[in-house]
């Protein structure tokens, strides 16, 4: 059997992975510490609260962990006040000037256009998928197995809307072109993740883009972007946005991940793309009364954020190397193509959290939001990143720290 080709559930059952693990589930639950072990005889008693451990991770001077934790009454002043300099009006259902304009404007830097904003990207990619389902009479879908559609939307995809995954390229690399052209069936639209999260962030080169762009066309299989984290590609390939998105018939980014607005979504076209789009928001419920607070959240933010990526894919090289100088220590991918990376170490998941948190307290460095299991036991993975909240901590301190955490397993 061509693991190329296999169905989720032959997937997960070929690799052993199981539906309920810490690898399959959203980034929230993946990033929670395993539950502390029932007080009893030679157990440890409850750990700290959720509460108690945002303060102590509020009180750090570093963070490799995306989205540092905000007093929520300040940040929505803070977008109110926003909102009043710029003398922004109030939207009713998404009509409105400054919504409108905004979605022009990431349009624009993409390359489109026109852009639709979605109140998550979940609705904004179920929609896409579906429009070219109908339009194209194919309802296969090709897919990277650590997909989005894949892992964490609850099967929406087939369930809502009658798509059919067609898991078309191995789990230990990104999407190729040589997967579409040998994919057993026909298929309808390809949707890939730039870049791959579960890979570290690793990305196709440019030659492999360009050429996984060729072959959809000539093959007439629609090409969509998961771009959930698009705004990290940028240094690795060098060109502009608009250049990186050119080939692909539509586009979905993110602007809670990197950008960290209060949520939200945008999915990005041809006119006539959008506008249908619009109508499919409005199918899934997505047209909310108003939708300034979450557009005013990402627009104050978009264009320092992109300013700064840069400095934070270059400060992210030198840190792994920095943290795989440690042998108890492996950083993937290496060398790193984008601002974040996983680390792979041995340790239990629950004596790590517990370290973590010791070194919280004591050194003010937050290392990891949490550690899951991996298919190698007594390896764990943990998943970070590189933003504002690493500060001007030096890369010495940190892996001292990320030392210390491996202290942990002995």
């Amino acid at each position: 059997m061509n693991p190329r080709h296999l169905s989720r559930g032959e997937f997960l059952a070929l690799t052993g992975l199981l539906s309920g693990s810490a690898l399959l589930r959203g980034t929230a639950e993946a990033a929670t510490p395993p539950a502390p072990t029932p007080a009893g005889k030679g157990a440890p008693g409850p750990g700290p609260s959720r509460e108690e451990m945002e303060k102590v991770r509020r009180e750090c001077r570093a963070s490799l962990t995306s989205g540092m934790p905000v007093n929520a009454g300040d940040e929505l002043i803070r977008i109110g006040e926003w909102v009043k300099r710029q003398g922004v009006s109030r939207d009713f259902y998404g009509n409105g000037e400054f919504v409108q304009s905004f979605e022009k404007r990431v349009a624009g830097l993409l390359g489109f256009e026109d852009g639709c904003y979605m109140p998550t990207g979940t609705m904004g990619q179920l929609a896409v998928l579906r429009m070219y389902a109908d339009a194209s009479g194919n309802r296969r879908v090709g897919l990277h197995p650590s997909s989005h559609h894949v892992l964490h939307e609850s099967d929406a995809h087939a369930v809502m809307h009658g798509l059919r995954e067609v898991l078309i390229s191995p789990w230990t690399r990104p999407l190729l072109a040589s997967d579409v052209r040998d994919a057993k069936d026909p298929l309808g639209t390809v949707s890939v993740e730039l870049p791959v999260r579960w890979l570290g962030g690793q990305l196709q080169t440019w030659e492999q883009l360009e050429e996984l762009k060729r072959t959809c066309r000539e093959k007439g299989v629609k090409l969509h972007m998961d771009g959930a984290r698009l705004w990290e590609c940028q240094p690795y390939y060098g060109r502009s946005y608009a250049v990186i998105c050119r080939g692909f018939d539509s586009v979905y980014v993110s602007f809670y991940k990197m950008v960290g607005a209060l949520g939200g979504a945008m999915v990005l076209g041809s006119s006539d793309f959008v506008r249908t789009a619009r109508t499919w928001r409005h199918r899934h419920g997505g047209n909310l009364y108003q939708m300034l607070p979450y557009v005013a959240s990402a627009a104050m933010r978009l264009d320092d954020v992109l300013a700064r990526i840069p400095g934070y894919v270059k400060r992210a090289k030198s840190l792994t190397e920095a943290l795989a100088a440690d042998s108890r220590l492996t950083v993937l991918p290496r060398p790193v193509q984008t601002n974040m990376f996983r680390v792979f170490l041995r340790g239990d998941p629950a004596a790590l959290t517990r370290q973590r948190d010791r070194i919280a307290r004591e050194d003010k460095v937050w290392v990891a939001g949490g550690f899951s299991p991996t298919r190698v036991p007594g390896v764990v993975e943990t998943e970070l990143q590189v933003g504002e909240g690493l500060g001007d901590i030096k890369d010495a301190d940190m892996a001292r720290a990320f030392s210390r955490l491996c202290d942990a397993a002995g």
